[in-house]
């Protein structure tokens, strides 16, 4: 199944203007961008505000969150990638581990989850983007103390 896909952003004056639009997109992807909590495109960073669904298209409703070089994709992958990054800004989210996955539903169903584990430790979930420059979704999780 298809949707038409709406990125709007609030302006100064607490109206919204269209940024992005994504044509005959997949509702799996649709889902699993709404289920980011960020979106990264062009260098600039976006935070989610909300999300709706007007007629038969489908909203996510962001707030510019910061700005930086645009980065670009590393290497070429008929898989969708999902880095896992621990949520510490002072390290520079350093990377916990990179998972592939073949469908958008499997990436949202892997997101989505609140506890995830890599080497040998539990992590918890804290946000999720998709990052479009580099083409990857990109996990942030803490540990939680839990070794098994």
């Amino acid at each position: 199944m298809e949707g038409l896909l709406e990125y709007r952003l609030l302006k100064v004056n607490d109206t919204y203007v269209s940024l992005y639009h994504y044509e005959s997109i997949e509702l799996d992807e649709i889902l699993a961008r709404r289920e980011c909590e960020f979106f990264v495109k062009e260098g600039v960073t976006y935070k989610q505000r909300s999300s709706a669904i007007e007629d038969d298209i489908y909203i996510i409703y962001v707030d510019e969150y910061e700005y930086a070089p645009k980065q670009e994709k590393e290497g070429v992958s008929d898989y969708l990638t999902v880095e896992i990054r621990e949520f510490n800004s002072y390290r520079d989210y350093p990377l916990v581990e990179i998972k592939t996955f073949g469908t958008h539903l499997e990436v949202l169903s892997y997101i989505g989850a609140v506890y995830t584990y890599h080497n040998q430790k539990e992590w918890e979930r804290d946000s999720a983007e998709i990052d479009e420059d580099r083409q990857v979704y990109v996990l942030y999780v803490q540990e939680t103390g839990v070794s098994y």
